[in-house]
């Protein structure tokens, strides 16, 4: 009986996505036992925590699964963090109806906000830049501009509309994020890197740049 793939050892990095190497080490992942498993659990803590938010301002939360979509990424890479978004979305449609019909623009969202994060941050080097613009470009391409053509097609009022509402809205989330996610990965990258189930880091706190 042939035995699955190994991960690539953690040792290789990638400074950007842009190779053939960084795509088939991505790859294999989702021939790995174990980063699947990995992946099941991270869909699961996704699902169990979806409805934990934290309260920053007037109608304004930071859901807890953004949290737990950017480790998984890290993680596990763009590949099965396109496969867990669409997963989570999927699941969480079917599990906690709310009352409105299916859309799939929401699913892309999620799984482009997934894919995001695993791109700048899966084998690398963990920065405070890195984080700062995994979350600018998240809110950005998938909240801001996604976000409004989505809402744009459902309800009555028009795209710009919607995307003035989304820009002051994440304007005003987007440190909040950062900030949240920096102390987050300061507290979990030493560990997952001791485990290991991401690369080694040079530091034990996480440098600016």
């Amino acid at each position: 009986m042939s035995q699955m793939p190994r991960r690539t050892p953690l040792t290789v990095q990638f400074r950007t996505p842009f190779s053939a190497a960084y795509w088939k080490t991505a790859a294999r992942e989702a021939e790995c036992l174990p980063m699947l498993v990995m992946t099941a659990l991270f869909i699961a803590m996704r699902l169990a925590l979806s409805g934990v938010r934290i309260p920053v301002g007037d109608n304004l939360f930071v859901y807890v699964s953004f949290l737990i979509s950017t480790v998984g990424s890290m993680v596990y890479g763009p590949v099965l963090a396109l496969a867990s978004g669409f997963a989570s979305d999927l699941l969480s449609f079917f599990l906690f109806p709310d009352g409105s019909a299916f859309f799939f623009g929401y699913t892309l969202s999620t799984m482009l906000g997934a894919l995001i994060s695993a791109l700048f941050l899966y084998r690398t080097r963990i920065t405070v830049l890195r984080i700062a613009l995994t979350r600018l470009c998240v809110d950005l391409l998938v909240n801001v501009l996604l976000g409004a053509l989505w809402s744009s097609m459902l309800y009555s009022k028009g795209y710009y509309y919607y995307l003035a509402k989304s820009i002051v809205k994440n304007a005003v989330m987007l440190p909040i994020e950062i900030v949240l996610l920096v102390l987050v990965l300061q507290l979990l990258v030493p560990i997952a890197a001791r485990i290991p189930v991401i690369s080694p880091q040079k530091t034990k706190r996480i440098p600016w740049f």
